[in-house]
């Protein structure tokens, strides 16, 4: 079923189409080579057929792909993929990224100045819009069929159009509500009842979806009537005004007892099973038991210059190897900010606490924070003549020192491991954060490099922290996150190396943790401690070692907040976490050129919705703009 997914059904398309712009439905049309309705829902398999394009018009852009006979008008097709516009309006609006191109109405993102005629915003309201009005024609025209699965079909096509006005609502608050096919201009509906709306339909359909892990791969079931409902309780003060964290716990508990569980198998063998989850064989490799909502791409069968054929290949630019990430080169766009990079430093305070008591052995020389003068950087005691701690070292040389007394010292005469009293300076080579050993028992020490959270997966040769100018892909680090290699190393299906095989999970398991998490400590009523184990599960895998695990004392609302970030980064989360928090156009929480300043700024609150687009307001009288614009 992935591959049935991946194909674009040409005259689905067009017998959809027609359906949703008509009102006479009852016309047969002249050449009898067309497909109509009545050709679509003649059965359950062709009615299967249509139902695989309300998933495809989230993954794909028009009815040839990757270019040529667009859903949308006015607008680039590969620009109006609905995943590429979700990053460029949920991550580029925020510090989790940046981009150099300066195509009209994209610098606005960032900047934080768009308007109501801003391409990139209009036209996610119109594949939004077109997807309801996809599945509206479908839960029409299917519920004419008998078949018995028929039911779980069009819970299906319910759950993409609640999914589809879930973003509707978050990004532009009061959406008209539509569910028929209808000619008329519809009225535009509260951001409570759109609220209403989606709530009961997903209870509505969890018991008509098919049980966990029972669909074939691509496709929802309950699970995922379940974790929209984590997602939207968890949102739910911000869109009503009303509190319903209670309810995102029961959610997110139902969630986290289903089949679904965490991926913690490394198939590539590199010490963490979290980067599988953006490989080419995400769909094999075990990532998928994580997956609970996907879009499905394949570089042969289902190509677009959006999804993650635009993530990967716009991440490259400056020095990096494309062949590296499985594509025949890069587009030398998208980079982060330096605010989600340090999310990723290591505290090496904190992970010094964890060792022991301090003692008065110590690090000194000039690859230390005191160079060879001191004070010594003390180690902790492990053990009966054992020592250790994590350091921040700068390329030089160093040496094991008792009680800062040059009487009492050991280095490495034959660099081999061992030490000797009096011996030879230590050299770093490099520098970075160690955990560093010394035993006195057997005379031996070891310095390995501390990888730390394995998900900050940043390109950093050649490319500075600080971002001056956002145009030049220097500035800024790159983020190495998706790759269309395989865990095997094997480049994705499409030889020329132009489209991607790794599919995008809108919803995972991780993020139901998270969830689950915050709405605890939000006063949701949910188990402290269970949260505290599930946030260690994550990040475990992350550190591949248990030196990352936080306890109750630590799990903080902003704790959680960052932990978002580091887990879900460039995932379509970032801007709808930071509104959550009031940190979105507050000058509470700033990064590079938000505001369109290089230090940040705040900026007006109305900018926590994007505003309709000008032409539906021209269109439509019904509508009244958002605020401020």
């Amino acid at each position: 079923m992935k591959q049935k997914f991946k194909y674009l059904i040409v005259i689905m398309i067009l017998s959809l189409g027609v359906i949703s712009c008509h009102e006479d439905l009852d016309q047969s049309p002249i050449d009898p080579d067309s497909f109509t309705e009545e050709d679509v829902f003649s059965n359950i398999t062709e009615a299967q057929g249509a139902l695989a394009k309300l998933y495809a018009s989230l993954a794909l852009t028009g009815q040839q792909g990757p270019a040529g006979q667009a859903d949308i008008s006015d607008i680039d097709e590969g620009f109006s993929q609905y995943s590429r516009m979700l990053f460029n309006l949920n991550e580029l609006t925020t510090d989790h990224a940046v981009v150099g191109w300066g195509d009209a109405g994209l610098p606005d993102l960032h900047g934080m100045y768009w308007s109501g005629s801003n391409d990139f915003s209009e036209a996610m309201y119109y594949r939004l819009a077109q997807e309801v009005s996809f599945c509206n024609s479908f839960i029409d025209n299917a519920a004419g069929l008998t078949d018995p699965e028929v039911e779980s079909f069009i819970a299906e096509a319910r759950f993409l159009r609640a999914f589809a006005y879930y973003n509707l609502m978050d990004l532009y608050g009061g959406v008209p509500l539509v569910t028929s096919v209808t000619t008329e201009l519809p009225s535009q509906a509260s951001r409570n009842d759109i609220f209403n709306f989606i709530e009961t339909e997903l209870l509505e359909i969890q018991d008509l979806l098919k049980p966990s892990g029972a669909n074939e791969y691509g496709r929802v079931d309950k699970v995922a009537s379940w974790a929209l409902l984590s997602k939207l309780y968890l949102n739910a003060e911000v869109f009503t005004g009303t509190a319903r964290y209670t309810e995102a716990v029961t959610f997110s508990n139902n969630v986290m007892t289903s089949s679904y569980s965490i991926n913690t198998t490394d198939a590539n063998g590199n010490g963490t099973a979290y980067d599988e989850l953006f490989l080419a064989d995400n769909n094999t490799n075990g990532a998928q038991n994580e997956f609970i909502f996907t879009l499905n791409f394949d570089g042969l069968r289902s190509q677009t210059f959006g999804g993650s054929t635009f993530l990967v290949h716009a991440a490259i630019g400056g020095n990096m190897d494309a062949t590296e990430f499985g594509v025949n080169g890069g587009w030398g766009g998208l980079r982060t900010t330096k605010n989600l990079v340090n999310k990723f430093n290591a505290d090496v305070s904190a992970l010094n606490n964890s060792l022991g008591t301090l003692s008065k052995w110590g690090l000194v020389g000039d690859a230390t924070l005191n160079l060879w003068n001191g004070p010594d950087m003390e180690m902790h005691e492990t053990g009966s003549n054992t020592y250790a701690i994590y350091a921040d070292l700068t390329q030089g040389e160093m040496k094991f020192r008792f009680d800062e007394d040059w009487g009492n010292n050991y280095g490495d005469d034959n660099n081999d491991g061992s030490v000797e009293a009096g011996g030879s300076n230590i050299p770093i080579t490099e520098a970075g954060t160690y955990f560093i050993t010394l035993d006195l028992n057997t005379l031996t020490y070891t310095i390995t490099t501390f990888k730390g959270d394995t998900r900050g997966m940043f390109h950093k040769d050649g490319q500075t922290l600080e971002i001056e100018e956002i145009p030049s892909f220097e500035n800024g680090y790159a983020v190495t996150k998706f790759k269309n290699v395989d865990s095997n190393g094997n480049q994705g299906s499409d030889a020329a190396g132009d489209f991607v095989d790794t599919d995008l999970a809108l919803i995972r398991l991780a993020e139901i943790y998270l969830n689950y998490a915050e709405a605890t400590l939000r006063g949701g009523g949910g188990d402290l401690g269970l949260a505290v184990t599930k946030i260690n599960e994550l990040r475990q895998r992350a550190f591949g070692n248990t030196s990352g695990n936080i306890n109750s004392g630590d799990l903080t609302l902003d704790f959680v907040l960052d932990e978002r970030s580091r887990e879900l980064y460039w995932e379509g989360q970032r801007r709808s976490d930071l509104i959550r928090y009031n940190y979105f156009t507050t000058s509470t929480y700033l990064w590079p050129f938000k505001g369109d300043s290089k230090d940040g700024v705040g900026v007006e609150d109305y900018r926590n919705l994007f505003p309709l687009p000008n032409n539906i307001i021209t269109t439509n009288p019904n509508l009244t703009q958002n605020p401020g614009y």
